[in-house]
């Protein structure tokens, strides 16, 4: 729509969209869904037929393909017909992988769908963003994203960040009862709400004038469609492929002219040397990576962990510090009044219900907290509240840490304060030695205190700060540690990762807390939000090293914590579920949200934790190293197998000896051992407590010195026995059954390697264990024994292989055995030495 809403009465606007303040009907809105489309901004969408052939998008394929080429104009139709048909059911094979994680990714960002409050028919119902459409009533409070561009109709205090559109940091005041001009700026179009901002404080009311594409953010996101970032992981496996190409392309060009100096076949030498490239290099490897990726965060589903971004479980395994909040993630969240003193208990207890927003039971867990206790006191709050009537509120502030209110009493302004007690006694004047003790009493028992305070006035204040009050009482309220965080903290302590409780509470209550759930201990201290200004980055560092508590924290506090301990290389998991949280959420490594939490809060979060527990995210940085774990056996076993048969052609080479295998069977060996066997890993369970081990980075997790030894140990075994083999067998029996048993056996070794990865401990130790750890690996390998039976007895033709008797087998058998013997002795002696 191109009305300028800014610029439009109410009455206009409602007239204009064909709605009213009861909003819409479900049959108006199906109408509308129809007519504008769903509330989102559609991702740019690949089609099947770009998806498909991007499978062979490879610079590699294209030298395969022009082998191909070369050998149908050779004449040579029938291996151009092989090799063709196994790119084909390669590309068809990632195809239908990238398909199904595609599908799989869009389940999961389902999942995560935001939610908001809409009016139809007269009453407020919750409902999917994607479902709003023009026309609709929305209302909002502190802490939520706004879900379309809306013309305001009611608002309270209302501040919202719009930096996401204007790129001004700083909160501007919103309201619903000006006109402005058709040619107002965006950044002035203060009765307007644009989609994606945030409600940093207040609350409103409006209706829906833009949907989607439609928007002020969409028409933004029509014109730049960036492509997300490559994860960590993505651009290590890419600079790793660079280095690999590099040592594959110098070791077969070395082939290559050996076998040239040898007078070999300069056709079949160099449509080996092609298909040996293809066969070696792991080409496939990011998208097997992403299969696990994707499975590991199905599973993260199961354990009340949603991914909304994918590459985030890649680095969920490697945090070395968690920076929590408080209240609802390592306390239940749900606070009682257990202490209070009054120095005038009448208007401690008016003051609690005139300066509250909360009603029956909804609301803020604080504020609902103090319904109850003074229910329980036999205060009638309803009774006050409609006789002493609000006519002015200063919304919860949280660098002041209260929130005030103007109720009219007989005729007198009353002004009604809550709050921190730091904050509240900078208000008052006079003696406030009794209530410092009293505060202290209470906080020392692990209480969250708060401060009530009055003042008579002849207007509204101007200036909050500059009011004088008189302090009625102070409250204490109980949130007892949720049951399991203690047991998660120390197993957190024991994996090496640091948990730092950052708080807004009083510090002597933040640390009686965290010595309960074991947060907090002897030799550790805790700081003052306001005194980590005084410290350069280097020095709140080292202070951070021994900090388990940040008491009355501000946003930027729990910021600059964050971006600290990054810049020294640490990988930071941050929880946190209000608006307040979002600036650290958004630029941790792994911003986790409550499901509890504002919008804002799981908006900018890349996970977001349906049960809001500090245990639960202990648990998935559990799941997420049995991830990693998986993701570098996946890298063990393809480039392993890749080298096996590098380190085959390269010795019988130097032994000057007939060619191992055909081009052809290499490819096939590409489909039958890494083809079915290395998705298989994406199913690996939990082999070990990784938990008792200490964090690795990422780039240690996947390629260590220990891999690389594990590589080429492996390599060598299968390189050298097949070697071995061929050049023994080429003495007693013919090159075709030479080579068929050669081909086979390396095939069977390569299931045998595979079948070892999947424990790092001994298979024999614990056999049992060794079979159920994985049971997908045998599957796959059934497969594969099924597909090479034919290549042997059904397509011998095709795949250049002779039927092999039983006697023939026995080879195979023996080095596969001799694989497995030589993988086994050395996971024995690494256990002993272990």
């Amino acid at each position: 729509m191109k009305e300028k809403f800014h610029a439009l009465t109410l009455e206009e606007v409602f007239k204009l969209l064909g709605s009213s303040p009861v909003g819409l009907t479900e049959e108006e809105v199906k109408k509308r869904i129809e007519k504008y489309g769903y509330n989102q901004i559609e991702e740019e969408r690949e089609s099947l037929f770009v998806i498909f052939f991007r499978q062979f998008n490879n610079p590699l394929v294209y030298i395969l393909l022009f082998a191909m080429g070369i050998t149908i104009y050779m004449g040579d139709k029938f291996d151009a017909a092989i090799i063709g048909g196994i790119v084909l059911i390669n590309g068809f094979l990632g195809f239908f992988q990238e398909v199904k994680a595609r599908v799989s990714i869009q389940s999961l960002k389902k999942l995560t769908e935001t939610k908001a409050k809409v009016i139809r028919n007269g009453k407020e119902k919750i409902i999917p963003v994607s479902l709003i459409v023009p026309g609709d009533i929305v209302v909002l409070a502190e802490g939520d994203v706004v879900p379309a561009d809306i013309r305001l109709i009611e608002a309270t205090g209302l501040l919202v960040d719009e930096s996401i559109l204007t790129g001004e940091s700083i909160p501007v005041e919103k309201k619903a009862d000006i006109l402005l001009e058709k040619d107002a700026p965006l950044y002035k179009r203060a009765n307007l709400l644009f989609k994606g901002t945030i409600i940093v404080r207040g609350k409103g009311k409006g209706i829906v004038y833009a949907t989607g594409k439609n928007t002020e953010i969409g028409k933004i996101a029509e014109k730049i469609k960036e492509k997300s970032p490559e994860s960590p992981l993505n651009r290590a496996l890419k600079s790793f492929s660079l280095k690999w190409m590099f040592i594959l392309f110098g070791i077969l060009s070395f082939i290559l002219f050996l076998g040239i100096f040898q007078g070999r076949d300069l056709y079949k030498l160099f449509l080996l040397i092609i298909s040996e490239l293809v066969s070696a290099v792991p080409e496939g490897l990011p998208l097997v990576v992403t299969f696990v990726l994707v499975i590991g965060a199905l599973a993260l589903a199961k354990k009340k962990t949603l991914v909304k971004h994918l590459p985030a479980v890649e680095t969920l395994g490697s945090a070395t510090y968690i920076v929590s909040d408080k209240t609802g993630t390592i306390t239940e969240g749900k606070l009682r009044v257990e202490e209070y003193t009054a120095t005038d208990l009448e208007m401690l207890m008016l003051t609690a219900a005139l300066c509250n927003d909360a009603d029956e039971g909804r609301g803020d867990p604080l504020e609902t907290a103090l319904l109850r206790w003074l229910d329980q006191k036999n205060f009638d709050w309803k009774k006050a509240r409609k006789a002493y009537r609000r006519i002015w509120e200063y919304p919860f502030d949280t660098n002041l840490r209260l929130m005030a209110t103007v109720n009219k009493i007989d005729g007198t302004y009353y002004l009604f304060v809550k709050g921190a007690f730091e904050t509240l006694s900078k208000m008052t004047e006079g003696d406030i030695s009794q209530l410092e003790k009293w505060h202290d009493s209470l906080a020392e028992k692990g209480l969250r205190v708060l401060a009530f305070g009055y003042s008579k006035l002849d207007k509204v204040p101007d200036d909050i700060q500059k009011v004088k009050i008189k302090i009625a009482g102070l409250v204490g309220f109980l949130d007892p540690p949720k049951e399991g965080v203690k047991e998660s903290v120390e197993t957190a302590r024991k994996a090496g990762i640091k948990v730092i409780m950052v708080t807004g509470d009083n510090i002597k209550t933040a640390v009686a807390v965290a010595e309960k759930v074991s947060i907090f201990r002897k030799g550790e201290i805790a700081i003052l939000g306001e005194d980590i200004e005084k410290y350069t980055d280097e020095e709140l560092y080292n202070l951070l090293k021994i900090t388990s508590v940040v008491a009355r924290a501000t946003p930027e506090d729990k910021f600059r914590i964050v971006k600290v301990l990054q810049r020294n290389k640490e990988i930071v998991a941050v929880t946190g579920d209000g608006v307040n949280d979002v600036p650290a959420l958004k630029v941790a490594d792994l911003g986790i949200a409550m499901g509890s939490g504002t919008e804002a809060a799981k908006d900018v979060a890349k996970m977001i934790i349906t049960d809001n527990n500090l245990s639960v995210i202990v648990d998935a940085i559990k799941q997420g190293r049995v991830i990693a774990h998986n993701i570098r056996k996946v890298i063990y076993y393809l480039l392993s197998c890749s080298f096996g048969e590098i380190f085959l052609i390269t010795s019988t080479f130097l032994m000057n000896l007939p060619l191992p295998l055909y081009p052809v069977q290499i490819l096939w060996i590409n489909l039958v051992t890494e083809g079915v066997q290395d998705k298989t890993f994406a199913f690996g369970k939990e082999e070990k407590d990784f938990m008792a081990e200490k964090p690795k980075k990422p780039e240690k997790t996947f390629f260590d010195e220990k891999q690389l030894f594990d590589i080429l140990y492996t390599a060598f075994i299968m390189g050298g026995i097949n070697t071995a083999l061929f050049a023994y067998l080429l003495k007693i029996t013919s090159y075709e059954t030479a080579v068929t048993i050669v081909f086979t056996s390396l095939i069977a070794n390569q299931w045998i390697n595979g079948i070892q990865s999947i424990k790092e401990e001994p298979f024999l130790k614990k056999p049992l264990k060794s079979l159920t750890v994985n049971p997908y690996m045998y599957i796959g390998t059934g497969i594969g024994f099924t597909l090479q039976l034919g290549a042997i007895y059904l397509f011998s033709e095709w795949i250049h292989t002779v039927p092999l008797s039983l006697q023939e087998w026995s080879y195979i058998l023996i080095s596969s055995i001799a694989v497995f013997t030589l993988i086994e002795i050395k996971k024995w002696i690494e256990s002993i030495i272990r």
